[in-house]
């Protein structure tokens, strides 16, 4: 009996980035991690991917990335992109030095060693870091070890950043900073961000559109776009955190969040 070729999938509008048709993912063990995935991640959006511990929002973060593949499903991505990956722990090498960290991508991909130095530098400089090229991890505190692997990722000067629970460690106001210094870093640079997160706050305060997963197996149960001042990655005007219009969303993304978990 012949069938029929399989349809070829429709090409990518020119603004998507990544797009997820149907993905799943079930682990040798046997568990589904995610399934019925369908998502689209365009040109510039700062996207923030919300839900509980064990929905499968890093394994969602992994395949957008290519470090995992799907077992069901097809995940379709913009064939001119640069991708940057900021991980839970800063991850750096404890025997090299900031700038040292910072051009390893560079060296990877066999860049000349001036031009390492000059990029890495600019990165560092881009988070905060000028003047800590030469400072080892273990000089750092943790908002500076974090902001090196900001840089680290920065340095390819990615099209699509993407970021898994980067700040959950840091204390609050650190964590506030860096929240400030992501939006201005992705203003300034056009590129895509998306970011795991279960803090429904952070996820109001850093993102235009927010997914909201609900577990067992992973799925995007809820979307909400946060209509608010300097979406779409710019920064937040002062007193933002404060306002009502934020109590108002964040209250919004909680109840979402908290139907998702009765999924």
């Amino acid at each position: 009996m012949h069938f029929p070729p399989p349809a070829p999938s429709p090409p990518l509008a020119p603004t998507t980035l990544v797009a997820l048709d149907g993905v799943g993912k079930r682990f040798a063990s046997g568990t589904q991690a995610l399934a019925g995935v369908d998502l689209r991640i365009g040109e510039g959006e700062f996207l923030a991917i919300l839900g509980p511990s064990g929905c499968g929002k890093s394994t969602l973060l992994r395949l957008i990335a290519g470090l995992a593949e799907p077992s069901e499903g097809v995940i379709r991505r913009a064939a001119a992109r640069q991708v940057g990956f900021v991980f839970q722990d800063p991850t750096l090498l404890p025997w090299s030095d900031a700038i040292t960290n910072v051009r390893l991508p560079l060296r990877l991909a066999g860049f000349e060693r001036e031009e390492q130095e000059a990029r890495a530098a600019q990165a560092l400089a881009a988070v905060g870091l000028a003047g800590f090229e030469r400072a080892y991890p273990r000089e750092l505190s943790g908002g500076m070890r974090m902001r090196v692997s900001l840089a680290r990722a920065l340095v390819t000067r990615p099209s699509l950043l993407l970021m898994d629970e980067p700040f959950a460690a840091l204390d609050e106001l650190t964590r506030h900073r860096l929240n400030d210094d992501l939006l201005g870093l992705a203003a300034g640079s056009g590129m895509t961000v998306v970011f795991v997160t279960h803090s429904v706050f952070e996820s109001v305060y850093l993102a235009s559109r927010i997914i909201v997963m609900a577990a067992r197996p992973g799925r995007i149960a809820a979307e909400m776009p946060v209509d608010a001042p300097g979406e779409n990655g710019a920064p937040r005007p002062p007193g933002f955190r404060t306002s009502a219009e934020y109590a108002g969303l964040c209250r919004e993304a909680t109840e979402a969040l908290e139907w998702a978990m009765t999924q």
